[in-house]
């Protein structure tokens, strides 16, 4: 889970949030908490999980974390603070804030309901046929007890936003 500092709010350019990411450099202590392989399936998901924050922010939104690969290269990149901080400024305009399951804000929902949100973030954040590497790849990975959403929730959360943009 995450939430954004409040204190310098400003629109979010989708355009801006791609190419920060696409131009991010990762450092190998992204991986130091983070050993699976293969690195470049794990990069995707987290280049995935911050192209997620952008329509987030945006909207207000606390969002969930489905990946424990995906967090733990997170933790990793917040450790190279400064890059971490200079990222998030040229990103979002303001740090994007990390809190552990529990220690977040007491609005934010539970973890369905979070993870939920972040099905709805990446409709916004995903190119045309684009496929989400984050719901099962902890699965992919071989991770135990992998995180996730399932498939099925996936394409509920799909069709219902489909559903609305139609008008129906």
């Amino acid at each position: 889970m995450f939430t954004f500092a409040r204190s310098r709010r400003r629109r979010i350019d989708p355009a801006t949030v791609e190419e920060a990411v696409r131009e991010l450099e990762l450092p190998e202590a992204v991986y130091k908490t983070c050993p699976w392989e293969p690195r470049d399936l794990v990069a995707t998901g987290l280049r995935q999980w911050l192209r997620c924050c952008g329509p987030a922010l945006a909207d207000d939104q606390v969002i969930g974390m489905p990946s424990r690969a995906v967090d733990e290269a997170w933790h990793g990149f917040i450790l190279c603070t400064r890059r971490y901080a200079d990222f998030c400024d040229r990103a979002y305009g303001r740090f994007l804030h990390h809190h552990p399951d529990g220690a977040g804000p007491t609005d934010a929902g539970d973890m369905a309901g979070q993870l939920g949100r972040t099905v709805v973030a990446w409709s916004l954040a995903a190119r045309p046929a684009e496929e989400c590497v984050l719901w099962d790849l902890d699965s992919r990975l071989g991770l135990p007890d992998p995180w996730g959403i399932p498939a099925q929730r996936v394409a509920e959360i799909e069709a219902t936003l489909r559903e609305r943009a139609h008008g129906h």
